[in-house]
């Protein structure tokens, strides 16, 4: 059993920040990635950023980069997304996604998701 909490959405004017966090618990042997998506155009949910858990390499959306850093912490099974420079159009709901090893009977490598947090960014 594997669980991903997410938390810190919230009102916010342009120009302002945020900093979403998602913490994994449960039977968790290994994390490979954490990453934050978002719905988009054409798309159920893009990918905004992600990290590797191992080397701590990052990957972000042209659409972000220069604006959000994501970064880990490894005991605690937590990623964070810092959000700054918040503009209208980042406004979503954001959704926190592992790709991890959990522990059973068996063993299960899959992807997880958060519940989804919401940002508003509005005057």
């Amino acid at each position: 059993q594997v669980q991903l909490v997410e938390s810190g959405g919230g009102l916010v004017q342009p120009g302002g920040s945020l900093r979403l966090s998602c913490a994994a618990s449960g039977s968790i042997f290994n994390i490979y990635t954490m990453g934050w998506y978002r719905p988009a155009p054409g798309k159920e949910r893009e990918l905004v950023a992600i990290i590797s858990w191992s080397d701590g390499s990052t990957y972000y959306a042209d659409s972000v980069k220069g604006r959000f850093t994501v970064s880990r912490d490894n005991a605690e099974n937590t990623v964070y997304l810092q959000m700054n420079s918040l503009k209208p159009e980042d406004t979503a709901v954001y959704y926190c996604n592992a790709d991890l090893f959990t522990l059973g009977t068996s063993g299960y490598r899959g992807h997880y998701w958060g519940q989804g947090t919401q940002v508003t960014v509005s005057s």
